[in-house]
């Protein structure tokens, strides 16, 4: 069956966005206890490429296959879960990039270097981490993973919170289902 990309976010409406999200059937990860466990060998780079013992994972489908799989645990190290082996995973800086933003219907949209759509709220907050001259912001995707927001990707979203500024300030914050998030790192 031959993959389908989701369509541009920009042009999608909040249902049709959290649609899209609630179709992509993920492995129930969470629900495996597997008895082997190793290292994976792989590597996710700073630019959210893959690698298997040095060698770049160059199938859009293996990397979307892989990160179906992905888990971070609390101390925050990635694994590989499939019900038969939890294997370790290096991840440089976070497991996903994102690389493109729309808000729509009050609710900010993300589209993750792997086609899978995220909306950012309560589930899934925005963290802005580093400092004022190196600030980067980072989308909680799933099972403890995050995706670092391209320099793109965070422009538009500070074009976002320029716009939505109400008093003619720089409010560096931006809403997405509710929910408030500082662009500024603590």
């Amino acid at each position: 069956m031959p993959y389908e990309p989701p369509p541009e976010i920009a042009g999608m409406s909040l249902t049709q966005l959290a649609q899209a999200v609630a179709d992509r059937r993920l492995p129930p990860v969470e629900q495996w206890s597997p008895q082997h466990h190793g290292d994976s060998g792989m590597r996710i780079a700073a630019d959210g490429s893959w690698s298997h013992d040095g060698s770049h994972i160059s199938r859009p489908a293996m990397v979307r296959a892989f990160a179906s799989l992905l888990l971070r645990e609390d101390d925050g190290q990635h694994y590989l879960v499939t019900p038969v082996q939890k294997l370790t995973i290096a991840v440089e800086d976070a497991a996903f990039i994102a690389t493109d933003a729309a808000q729509n219907d009050g609710a900010l949209a993300f589209r993750l270097n792997t086609d899978d759509l995220v909306l950012a709220g309560p589930d899934n907050p925005l963290t802005a981490r580093g400092n004022s001259e190196t600030p980067a912001l980072y989308l909680a995707v799933r099972r403890g993973c995050e995706a670092r927001l391209n320099r793109s990707t965070y422009q538009q979203v500070a074009q976002i919170a320029l716009d939505a500024a109400t008093d003619g300030s720089e409010d560096w914050r931006i809403t997405s289902q509710g929910a408030s998030f500082s662009l500024i790192p603590e």
